[in-house]
């Protein structure tokens, strides 16, 4: 039997918090959800896809775990984070010392296929994708599962170009 996973990205973030307080690589990924993104989480989650569903699981990223928890409190769902949901690696060395949109305007231009001559240590497509479906295969026992995590996280099981936005879903079954 197949799982059916309700793919949703996260809502519309915000950044201004972390950008006063100087926050860099990962920290960025801290930003909450606008007004706007709060709104749109509550309206995703009156959608009829999420009947029946088991369980909602999550990115452990600001942005996707409050759209996720958003969810959770009006569907009434458990709601559990995994971490190898979160988002795409822009520098898999973790120092940081470059620039985030160079790396991702570099992974687009390669079409997510990882180089010897590429300047900077971005996560492949290949690489990402088979965090995801890692992640998504643990949950094989339930029927239908709420996945809220990244746009390019949900590409990743859709098809690399697939443009998504915010709290846009995608379904698939694994």
């Amino acid at each position: 039997m197949n799982t059916k996973y309700i793919l949703v990205r996260h809502g519309e973030p915000r950044y201004d918090e972390v950008k006063e307080r100087h926050y860099f690589g990962m920290g960025y990924d801290l930003g909450k959800l606008t007004d706007n993104g709060i709104a749109q989480a509550e309206a995703r989650a009156k959608d009829p896809l999420f009947d029946d569903a088991d369980l909602i699981i999550a990115s452990p990223y600001t942005r996707a775990l409050q759209t996720a928890a958003i969810i959770s409190r009006l569907r009434n769902i458990p709601l559990l984070v995994e971490n190898d949901l979160h988002e795409w690696m822009p520098d898999t060395t973790f120092k940081f010392e470059l620039d985030a949109n160079e790396s991702y305007q570099e992974y687009l231009n390669a079409k997510g296929v990882r180089k010897q001559h590429h300047i900077y240590h971005w996560e492949s497509y290949e690489t990402l994708q088979k965090r995801v479906v890692g992640a998504l295969q643990k949950y094989k026992k339930y029927q239908k599962i709420i996945v809220v995590c990244h746009g390019i996280v949900m590409s990743t099981l859709t098809r690399f170009d697939d443009v998504i936005e915010y709290c846009g879903v995608r379904e698939i079954e694994l």
